[in-house]
Parts: C-alpha cells; sequence; structure tokens
C-alpha cells in the first residue's frame, strides 16, 4: 500500500479535534497497583479540553482510576490513531453540570447521574499522539505536558 501524504501537524489536530468532539467510546487502558492491566470501551464527553466519562465504581476501570488516575486512551483503528496519556479525577455526579450532563447523556445513548453507584470521571489530556501511516510517524507528538505543541 502506498502511503498517503503525511497530513501537516495542523491538520492532525483538527482532525484529533473532531474525532474527540464526534466519536462516542474509547479504548481506555488501566493499571491495578500490581500492574496488571485493563482494557474497557468507555463513552466519553469531550468537554473544555477535558474527556468526562462514566462506569459503575466496582468495576476494575474505576477501581483502578482511583488508585493510580494514570491511564491510556485511544480513538481509531491501526491506520487512524489518536493515542492519549491522561490523568482522571472522579466527580461525583451532583458536581457535573447540568449542560454537561445532558450532552453526555445525548452522546452516549445513556445518563448514568440517576445511576446508584456511577460515578464521572474527568480525565485531562497529558499527551497526544496522531497518525495514520508510517510517513506521520515522526511528527505524531501534537500535545505534550499538557500543551499544544501546534
Amino acid at each position: 500500500m502506498t502511503d498517503p501524504a503525511a497530513r501537516p501537524l495542523d491538520v492532525r489536530k483538527q482532525d484529533t479535534l473532531r474525532r474527540l468532539a464526534e466519536d462516542v467510546d474509547a479504548w481506555i487502558a488501566t493499571a491495578s497497583p500490581d500492574g496488571t492491566a485493563h482494557l474497557m470501551p468507555l463513552s466519553f464527553l469531550w468537554t473544555n479540553g477535558t474527556l468526562l466519562m462514566s462506569t459503575t465504581a466496582t468495576n476494575p476501570t474505576a477501581r483502578n482510576f482511583e488508585r493510580n488516575p494514570e491511564f491510556q486512551l485511544t480513538l481509531g483503528h491501526t491506520r487512524d490513531v489518536i493515542h492519549i496519556t491522561a490523568t482522571c479525577e472522579r466527580v461525583d455526579p451532583a458536581d457535573v453540570l447540568p449542560e454537561e450532563g445532558e450532552a453526555f447523556a445525548r452522546k452516549a445513548g445513556f445518563d448514568p447521574r440517576p445511576l446508584k453507584n456511577y460515578p464521572f470521571y474527568r480525565a485531562t489530556p497529558t499527551k497526544i499522539l496522531a497518525w495514520r501511516e508510517v510517513n506521520e510517524l515522526k511528527d505524531r507528538t501534537l500535545m505534550q505536558a499538557g500543551a499544544w505543541l501546534v
């Protein structure tokens, strides 16, 4: 397969922001304190530079968030990847802005706010990588230490 031309960095950033706004689900990779990896799909809402997610407090992802708030999040497939390193904090459903809760419910197709034991987690990206083909690997870092490089 012939690689298409590499996208300029500003185009890659715009494509990344569009995917964050439009995609519904992402793969979330967390680790337990003993290093056991856990991979789980979660719905998210991109809002004010953060990802708002919700899951039951009893599943391994939530337990891992509580013990180790740094995690990896991936959108896309192997030839159109957005890979994010982020940290998260637990947010009580009562502390989620009503407009964010409504937007999350619309996008995800379910509303965790009235559900018992379904906290939200707000993730702040610290690093974002995006690439499609080998020719984009060299300049794949779009965000480093929480700051956009583009």
